[in-house]
């Protein structure tokens, strides 16, 4: 869930207001109106995993007061972290407190707004009103300007397209009709996105605030430490992997940036890496954890509901690219590493990563529960709610466990915990409930595990507040959704995408990457694949490609769009720790990702390498042998395209050679007739001179780098 708002670190803790739309600071403010603060969002996450267990409410009220307390927390963030001034305080207090009573109305006036829809009264357009402008405010406040404009420009469109020229013009509609539209309907504020964030991604961000309290992130660090540390490059290795593991928790490209970066990029720093580098590295491994399974962050959940396919259908189409992509990371540094003769940490000093498995394993429990539920058909809700529970008896029983003495009680008192939470599956969530209310009565009483209430209380906060930037952009992205069902302007985006891609789909593919990067400039990731995925998905469709890999596609590079110039969100986010600009950051990291390019282009000409429909290789040989032969043509291909930009395999490589790597990786990107044969020779080639000039600088081939 890679937002600005995710960013809420140490980086952040002296903003201005100005500074404000680069994301929240951390913390929820100083004396009462701090506590307040911090009650709210404990309440926030409370009713939400309350509707998750039980679905006691309608869905209109979930999301109408899903939307309430977003409102209510964000603008009181507002006022005890930025506002200057009482009067201030207490306006922005004022805003959180109106932006919540319109989701009580929702909630009171359910059963009137559906009776009298079409004829709203004066107090709907009022509230239906309020809600929309202060949406707005959110965004703007936490997002930044480029999405609120966005989302203005489409919401102005609604009110005054009639006056546009074709094929632009649209009937008109009047304010009622608009207020009703966006503000109490379910292709408005309301819409799937707000739905899925209160539904799945809420869920999932509180399971990954009590991971990592729970020590998740330093198991993950000590495991890379050893496992990848000594390895040519052994730094910039760990916040690969470091990256990507705590990418299948967190789905937080930014979070991931400034969570993992504080250990990282210091430790690249330390042994040799330029701070740019450093941070580029950072950025582009965590920016793949949102690609990466099982949880991928909110535009999965969104996708998997968008196109009515099981999350595990999602997780299948990803991770084959998800794995290519953090290999391209780990190529590039290995061949940066190559090319300034950095060596692996001193194997003496590392962690045994074994070791670290073995004294912290029951953390992994939680995360294998979920990965089985997720990809054995459960509901995300199901799979989120459950691997939470699991988690939060994993962190109750631990201070109860340690007072038990031989270890054969401890393993009764495990096993018989573990049971209790999994009949949650057959019995019902009373008695998940019940386990973990006994837990905490249980903690109360207990020195360590008082200690150990404080941190589920305060994971539950850290949860709420961290899903803020990813709730408040889906309650705004859903006016550019309304809007385009309301006046059906994607049709001609639609018909302007097939027109080009009949002549050259390859064109129509660049152009929807350039959509991407361009909206990415301005726009999280979430807006960013709604808004892309809604124009160029269904014309890409037309144009044949099948329809989970064209939403890919989109994804993907919504990705990218984080790691490109100007406006890098977590490239900047590395830059306080790295030292460095923000800029300089960006451009090492588009050189790191630049052989990931070549990935989403290829799933496009073979949707095998997503795990889709096979070609002819597939009817000729097998689907096995087509998925195989793609995957290895790909690491081909990108293994050729890392040596091209960085200028190193074995030996440094000149201009023109470089631009021979590059050619080759490129014809294997291209699935035409003979492009493969010249690919695979070219790239033989270049690597045979490469090892012919390492033997001329060289003594003895014995030297060749493993």
């Amino acid at each position: 869930m890679t937002q600005p708002g995710d960013i809420g670190a140490d980086t952040l803790a002296h903003q201005s207001d100005e500074d404000f739309s680069e994301g929240l600071p951390p913390g929820f403010g100083p004396g009462i109106s701090g506590s307040i603060a911090f009650g709210t969002a404990i309440a926030f996450a409370l009713f939400t995993l309350w509707t998750a267990a039980y679905g006691a409410l309608p869905s209109q009220v979930v999301r109408a007061m899903h939307v309430g307390f977003l409102l209510l927390l964000t603008f009181g963030l507002v006022a005890n972290l930025v506002a200057k001034t009482a009067p201030a305080k207490a306006f922005f207090w004022a805003l959180g407190i109106a932006g919540f009573l319109t989701g009580i109305y929702n909630w009171v006036f359910y059963a009137d707004l559906i009776r009298r829809t079409g004829f709203l009264t004066t107090w709907d357009l009022v509230v239906g009103t309020s809600a929309v402008v202060l949406v707005f405010e959110a965004a703007r406040r936490i997002l930044g300007w480029p999405l609120a404009l966005i989302a203005g420009i489409f919401l102005a469109y609604c009110f005054f397209g009639q006056h546009l020229p074709a094929p632009l013009i649209h009937r008109g509609y009047d304010f009622e009709l608009i207020v009703e539209h966006f503000g109490f309907g379910t292709e408005g504020i309301y819409g799937t996105p707000i739905y899925v964030s209160a539904a799945y991604i809420f869920i999932f961000v509180v399971f990954a605030a009590f991971l990592e309290r729970a020590g998740m992130l330093k198991l993950f660090n000590d495991f890379a430490l050893g496992l990848v540390g000594g390895t040519r490059g052994g730094p910039a290795q760990v916040a690969v992997l470091s990256s990507a593991l705590m990418g299948t928790i967190s789905g937080s490209g930014v979070a991931n940036v400034v969570a993992s970066g504080q250990f990282t990029i210091p430790l690249m720093k330390r042994f040799g890496y330029r701070p740019a580098f450093a941070g580029g590295v950072e950025a582009t491994a965590s920016m793949g954890g949102q690609i990466m399974p099982p949880v991928m962050g909110a535009v999965a959940f969104i996708m998997a509901e968008t196109l009515n396919v099981p999350y595990a259908a999602i997780v299948q189409a990803a991770i084959v690219p998800a794995l290519l992509y953090f290999a391209v990371c780990f190529w590039m540094v290995r061949l940066e590493a190559g090319r300034l003769g950095l060596k692996g940490l001193p194997k003496d000093k590392l962690p045994n990563p074994w070791q670290a498995v073995k004294e912290q394993w029951p953390l992994i429990l939680p995360l294998a529960a979920l990965i089985y539920l997720l990809l054995a058909g459960y509901t995300p809700v199901f799979a989120g709610t459950m691997g939470l529970a699991l988690v939060v008896v994993l962190i109750l029983g631990t201070p109860l466990a340690a007072r038990i003495g031989p270890m054969a009680f401890r393993v009764v008192f495990w096993i018989a915990l573990g049971l209790a939470a999994a009949s949650f599956a057959w019995v019902g969530v009373n008695l998940l409930f019940a386990v973990i209310l006994g837990l905490i009565v249980a903690c109360a009483f207990l020195k360590g595990g008082r200690e150990t209430l404080v941190i589920c209380r305060d994971a539950l906060a850290q949860g709420a507040r961290n899903a803020l930037p990813v709730g408040v952009a889906c309650a705004v992205v859903g006016v550019v959704i309304g809007t385009l069902t309301l006046t059906g302007i994607a049709s001609t985006f639609i018909s302007a995408i097939i027109s080009i891609g009949e002549s050259n789909l390859f064109l129509s593919l660049v152009l929807t990457m350039l959509t991407c990067l361009v909206l990415g400039m301005g726009i999280p990731t979430i807006p960013n694949y709604i808004i892309t995925s809604s124009l160029a998905g269904p014309a890409l469709l037309e144009l044949g490609v099948p329809l989970l890999v064209s939403h890919m596609f989109v994804f993907y590079f919504g990705i990218m769009a984080d790691l490109t110039p100007p406006v890098a969100l977590a490239c900047f986010a590395a830059a306080p720790i790295a030292k460095s600009s923000g800029l300089k950051i960006s451009l090492n990291a588009i050189k790191l990702a630049a052989a990931g390019f070549v990935i989403p282009f290829m799933a496009v000409f073979t949707p095998s390498l997503m795990l889709q429909d096979g070609g002819w290789m597939a009817d000729a040989f097998g689907y096995p042998v087509e998925v195989a032969y793609v995957i290895f043509k790909a690491c081909v291909g990108i293994g050729l395209t890392g040596v091209g930009l960085i200028g190193f395999l074995f030996v440094r490589a000149g201009v023109l050679e470089r631009m021979a790597f590059l050619a080759a990786g490129i014809t294997l990107i291209l699935a035409l007739p003979l492009t493969d044969e010249i690919g695979f020779a070219l790239g033989l080639a270049l690597v045979g001179l490469q090892v012919w000039r390492l033997r001329k600088e060289r003594p003895s081939v014995g030297d060749l780098p493993a």
